[in-house]
């Protein structure tokens, strides 16, 4: 018995090293963003909110923030409505090559980032799309769409098929069915995979790299920065970001239980 509360005891220290490894570098970010120093090493020298008015008023940040803002979103958007609708098709019919089609959608998850940012870019040049925010969207919305239909059809196999039947026997037409009871089932999934598109979408790096054009993205505003070392600035506009993540979170948790409550 004393071995194992001793086991216990262990696997909770490790659990929380592990989580104090992760996160204490974000806590760190945090405090270097209010530190009255240009200089990114401790004793901070005091409180200030200068970095913050500096993050405001770089109009190159802003408009880098803009666009990720703005490729995130429509990337999202993309990935969420063809992924619910892959979803239903490989949940509900079966065609030749099925298997195969799950699987080419899943695909773009398990390649590397710089694998497929030249492809695409090789593939994008043949059929004359060029390099932009546009081609950018496309790119993150079609290496994303796995993760959209991967959630969604693993919900679906969850679905009573009773509760569909039982709709077409009241004589509802499947559009009105798929408002009225697959897409609540299936909403938890659709939001938390939207979630996890738009982060993912928001700090891509190496498929943006290849595909943007002179319109940069803050990740990459800040990957061009890094160069001359970690700035201030940099520090206050990741502190925004994980505010900004956290109340995500927190508005999508409170979403979810207030439906379904």
């Amino acid at each position: 018995m004393n071995k194992l509360l001793l086991w216990q005891k262990g696997l909770v220290g490790f659990a929380v090293a592990v989580l104090l490894f992760l996160y204490l570098p974000i806590v760190v970010l945090v405090m270097f963003s209010f530190n009255d120093s240009k200089v990114t090493s401790f004793p901070l020298s005091g409180f200030t909110w200068h970095w913050y008015q500096r993050v405001l008023a770089n109009s190159q940040m802003l408009t880098a923030l803009g666009n990720s803002l703005y490729v995130a979103l429509f990337a999202t958007l993309i990935s969420v409505v063809v992924g619910v609708l892959a979803a239903l098709a490989l949940h509900r019919y079966d065609f030749p090559g099925k298997r195969l089609f799950q699987n080419t959608l899943i695909l773009p998850l398990s390649l590397p980032g710089i694998v497929t940012g030249i492809a695409m870019l090789n593939f994008y040049k043949q059929i004359g799309i060029p390099q932009s925010l546009g081609a950018v969207i496309i790119g993150h919305a079609t290496a994303l769409m796995g993760i959209v239909v991967s959630q969604v059809l693993a919900r679906l196999e969850r679905l009573n098929p009773r509760l569909l039947e039982a709709s077409a026997d009241l004589g509802v037409r499947p559009i009105a069915t798929f408002w009225m009871v697959t897409l609540p089932s299936i909403r938890s999934s659709v939001i938390g995979s939207a979630l996890l598109c738009f982060t993912l979408s928001f700090d891509e790096i190496p498929v943006t790299y290849f595909l943007t054009g002179r319109d940069v993205t803050l990740p990459i505003y800040i990957y061009s920065t890094l160069r001359r070392g970690i700035t201030p600035e940099i520090n206050a506009i990741g502190t925004m970001i994980v505010a900004a993540s956290i109340l995500i979170i927190i508005f999508s948790v409170r979403l979810l239980r207030d439906r379904n409550q």
